[in-house]
């Protein structure tokens, strides 16, 4: 089909037609092909609460659940939020590693090992793709933290590379069947990965991939050497540095024709699958309902840490004292392109109120922990245009005219793309009714020259900068002011935004405003909280990090919670020992209060159902499904791999294959809690491991085992199996994930588990997949620490 194309309609298939569509071309059949981000919701082409996205439980709840049956669902009710929104292709999985606990993207991932996070991956490519939806597992590869993502050089041996981060694309690939990839910002090895040779190896000639390669946003900054490499669509568009360059590169004989037609072959055998190229169309098999899904995966990925005394569940209650400011702003999601605005979000205390009805569920704050300004809420705003709840949003002019205006339901928005032509002023105007009145902290969120005025009175003045494509258009810089305002006694609000001190290639606008809640005495605060738990049955404290702590384009610099979290925890336990804390948080946290506590329980940014889940784990209406995707540390000193600063540009992964709970095993350290942990509300037991005596090279082999519901009540167990290799000429980690399966069994109870080992597990790469000949141990448990059966195999 290419040859019915000249060079420059050719070209031009291969730079977006905007930053959200490819190009289209009639003279082939071939139709826009609308991408959106994912990976948890699917936001459209705009983030707009008007329309809004179902807001799934994060990536690392998802992995959490280590279930590849709900990996494949929640691919599944993806798709149909897909199809609503007329999106052909969702860009997620996010498949890169837990390298280190500080990666500031890490909840939008899945794990610290690459067999979990392929696994799962593979299982939520299908369940996407099997509704007309193409995947987009990203980012490839070695993108596993954010500082200074766009140029650093990561530094990765071939082996390592093999067997740890590109095993979980492999899988998507070759599992899953992945119709489409997308290339990192990083670099590998000294290229850039929009210009890397594992774009065409092993992608493409080793594991059969058919589908084009789609590039980070921008993250293609050459023509020639990105042509010739394995990158197929230059995202967004339609500038870059393809185009009228690339044309001449190839009338000039610096890029074969023929390079060119393979790229477009492979954007329209995607469109073929997405129903966007002549007469086809996507599959016509509706994707099914989300139904529960919100509710069920987030009760899934749910860890209990820490149990003591059978605390939870809680029956009967007749009083609960709750606290921590994240108990009543509902952190449902990380920060970056994984935002989505949901229809609705469930906090904490309204889930649990709801659910316990009948009992005396009282709050303190305790704590505020929120860095930058809350959205006001809409009940509270009046659009002076239409006298309905709302803002009034304009883009103006040179001269004050305006460009285009829209009614908007939030004070935090965001516009992807370029502004409106010839606006130069973002104007938004609402009139606020406070709900109390006194010293309130005003605060706005931007990149660039932004105002904020009170009734005319210019409050806030700002000009921040930052990185457009990262925390500046997620999380952007915040400053704030102070007004007086009066209980009730509407007020005018204005905000107005310079648009030309805004540097970046996309010229997208993100600019958040609202109230900055503040604490007048925190030690008052804290204190009560401490004297409503004192008094209560239970405590509940419900900490966590901020949009700001964990986001896109940049990584954590501490692991300690945000503000005073922890005082307030050690408070409230030592008032009352039936305090539970529950962590919402997408990746580690230090926990130095977590012996003083009855229970510890991690959310894992829940999505839009967190209060209701969490309501029905609390008080046993579901198991707290959840096993740790990642090792969580005491302490940052213990971390064996913590940094993700690059030196002189480079970041040397100098552990090689022992990342996550192979690091610490390799370093003779035991984290506050270990990889695979978790518990629920039954007890098992494991009995009569049997493994085969020896395997041929090249061959697997089977694990069988008996597991027993020893315990009162239904439950769900991960039965985990590692390999070992105590004499070896290589390298080996101390060992290794190599199968699990996912149980559930009622009381009494005993299921013949069978877990299912391939190969590779047992292989190595050395120019090529390997099988060292020798005794390997089999070492069945239920984390990578409690593994109390063990058989050997021999390698013949």
């Amino acid at each position: 089909m290419p040859d019915r194309l000249d060079l420059d309609q050719k070209i031009r298939l291969l730079t977006g037609a905007s930053f959200w569509r490819t190009a289209a071309e009639p003279a082939v059949g071939l139709r826009s092909m609308l991408m959106s981000d994912g990976p948890s919701g699917v936001r459209g082409e705009h983030l707009d609460e008007r329309d809004p996205s179902l807001n799934l439980p994060s990536g690392t709840a998802l992995a959490a659940s280590w279930d590849e049956a709900l990996a494949a669902r929640y691919g599944a009710v993806l798709a149909g939020e897909a199809r609503r929104k007329g999106v052909h292709a969702v860009l997620g999985p996010t498949i890169n590693l837990h390298r280190s606990p500080l990666g500031g993207r890490h909840f939008e991932c899945f794990s610290e090992d690459p067999l979990l996070s392929g696994v799962l991956a593979a299982a939520y490519v299908r369940g996407l793709q099997e509704y007309g939806v193409a995947a987009v597992p990203k980012h490839y590869v070695a993108n596993d933290s954010e500082n200074e993502r766009h140029t650093v050089d990561v530094r990765v041996g071939e082996r390592t590379l093999r067997e740890v981060y590109l095993l979980p694309f492999e899988l998507a690939v070759v599992q899953g069947g992945a119709w489409a990839i997308m290339s990192a910002y990083n670099g590998v090895n000294g290229a850039a990965m929009t210009e890397n040779d594992l774009l065409r190896s092993p992608l493409a000639d080793e594991w059969g991939f058919e589908g084009p390669v789609i590039s980070d946003w921008t993250a293609v900054r050459s023509t020639v050497a990105s042509a010739l490499a394995g990158q197929d669509v230059a995202m967004p568009g339609p500038d870059g540095p393809w185009g009228e360059e690339l044309a001449r590169a190839v009338r000039d004989g610096r890029v074969p024709e023929s390079v060119i037609d393979e790229k477009v072959r492979r954007i329209l055998w995607l469109a073929s699958k997405v129903g966007a190229l002549g007469e086809e169309s996507a599959v016509s098999t509706p994707p099914p309902p989300p139904g529960d899904l919100p509710r069920v995966a987030a009760t899934e990925g749910m860890v209990l840490l820490r149990n003591e005394n059978g605390e939870l569940p809680w029956r009967g209650l007749r009083s609960v004292a709750v606290s921590g400011q994240a108990a009543t702003v509902a952190r449902t999601q990380g920060g970056g392109s994984a935002k989505v605005a949901p229809p609705t979000t469930v906090p904490v205390l309204t889930g649990l109120r709801e659910a316990l009805s009948g009992a005396d569920v009282r709050y303190d704050t305790g704590v505020v922990i929120t860095d930058g300004p809350l959205p006001l809420p809409l009940v509270r705003m009046m659009n002076p245009v239409t006298g309905e709840p709302g803002v009034r949003v304009r883009f103006l002019d040179a001269d004050g005219g305006e460009v285009f205006a829209e009614d908007r339901f939030s004070t935090d928005l965001i516009w992807f793309g370029t502004s409106p032509a010839g606006a130069v002023t973002l104007e938004i105007v609402t009139r606020y009714r406070p709900e109390t009145g006194g010293r309130t902290v005003l605060g706005v969120a931007a990149v660039g020259r932004t105002t904020l005025s009170v009734d005319g009175v210019p409050v806030v003045t700002a000009d921040r900068t930052g990185d457009l494509l990262g925390t500046g258009l997620f999380a952007p810089p915040a400053e704030s002011g102070v007004a007086e305002l009066v209980e009730e006694q509407e007020v005018e609000l204005r905000v107005v935004h310079d648009l030309t001190t805004r540097a970046g290639r996309t010229g997208s606008v993100s600019l958040a405003f609202g109230i900055e809640p503040a604490v007048d005495d925190p030690d008052a605060e804290i204190a009560r909280a401490v004297e409503s738990a004192r008094t209560a049955e239970v405590a509940l404290v419900v900490v966590g990090t901020t949009g700001r702590v964990e986001t896109e384009g940049a990584d954590r610099t501490s692991l300690a919670l945000p503000g005073r979290q922890d005082d307030l925890v050690r408070a409230v336990a030592a008032a009352n020992p039936r305090t539970v804390v529950v962590v919402n948080s997408g990746s580690p946290v230090l926990m130095p209060w977590r012996d003083q506590v009855a229970s510890v329980l991690l959310t894992w940014f829940p999505g839009q159902e967190f209060g209701h889940a969490l309501a029905d784990v609390l008080l046993g209406a579901a198991e707290p499904g959840g096993r740790l995707p990642t090792s969580w540390p005491a302490s940052e000193e213990d971390v064996p791999v913590l940094s993700t600063d690059p030196v002189d540009g480079v970041l040397d992964y100098t552990e090689g294959v022992h990342i996550g709970y192979r690091a610490w095993l390799r370093a003779g350290r035991e984290p506050a809690y270990p990889f695979g942990h978790g518990l629920g509300y039954t007890t098992w037991r494991l009995d009569d491991l049997d493994v085969p005596e020896s395997v041929l090279a090249g061959g697997g082999l089977t694990a069988a085992v008996r597991l027993t519901n020893t315990g009162t009540r239904a439950g769900k167990q991960v039965v985990q199996v590692y390999l070992s290799r105590p004499e070896s000429e290589l390298d080996r980690p101390v060992r290794w994930l190599a199968g699990w399966s996912v149980v559930r069994a009622e009381p009494g109870e005993t299921v013949e588990v069978v877990v299912r080992i391939g190969a590779r597990a047992l292989s190595h790469w050395d120019g090529g997949w390997q099988m060292e000949p020798g005794t390997f141990l089999v070492h069945v448990g239920t984390s990578s620490a409690d593994l109390p059966l063990t058989g050997k195999v021999e390698v013949a």
